[in-house]
């Protein structure tokens, strides 16, 4: 079980510092092909706010690795909490304010990882 943890949350991170990448980098140029609902006139104009939320991105990716140095059991169990908690409620916000994929690409892969550390500190499973 702890195997499947680790790849969770290995994908989580991993998944984040896609899109820092791609909001900070590649925004006016990849983000016509992944947002085709969004007005291809606009991409540029946003290109700041796009780099903004990127380094957001970068921030819960790099706290997410972080948990893998942290020696403390509960320690990172926080910590791991706290970020994945912040990623469920960031993919849920995208989800219902522009686009439901959002939802399942972000939010439910952190949401189950965070179940998974739940029961897993609870010994559960």
């Amino acid at each position: 079980m702890e195997l499947v943890l680790v790849t969770l949350i290995s994908l989580v991170a991993l998944l984040h510092l896609y899109f820092m990448w791609f909001e900070m980098f590649a925004w006016t140029t990849r983000g016509k092909k992944i947002f085709k609902k969004f007005p291809p006139e606009l991409f540029e104009p946003t290109k700041s706010l796009a780099a903004n939320q990127g380094l957001y991105n970068g921030f819960l990716a790099i706290g997410i690795l972080w948990t893998f140095f942290i020696e403390d059991a509960l320690w990172r169990f926080n910590i791991l909490l706290f970020f994945l908690g912040c990623v469920v409620i960031a993919g849920i916000f995208g989800g219902l304010s522009a686009d439901r994929k959002i939802f399942l690409v972000q939010a439910l892969p952190a949401l189950m990882a965070m179940l998974l550390l739940i029961l897993e500190q609870y010994r559960f499973v």
